[in-house]
């Protein structure tokens, strides 16, 4: 998958580790936040979907 310049610029804001992150380590802290920035963007896409995936989300 290609990444834009844009979801360049996201994923290398959100691997800035915390000093709590950085404490605790990261073998990948790029690859992390590139994980976390598709399933957030899945949950902004389909917000019904992934309700209706996910074992949090209580029944509505």
């Amino acid at each position: 998958m290609s990444r834009s310049p844009e979801d360049e610029e996201r994923i290398e804001s959100r691997s800035k580790l915390l000093p709590e992150e950085r404490a605790a380590g990261s073998d990948d802290p790029e690859a992390q936040a590139e994980a976390i920035l598709e399933e957030s963007d899945d949950r902004v896409d389909d917000p019904e979907g992934t309700r209706r995936e996910s074992t949090q989300t209580p029944d509505a």
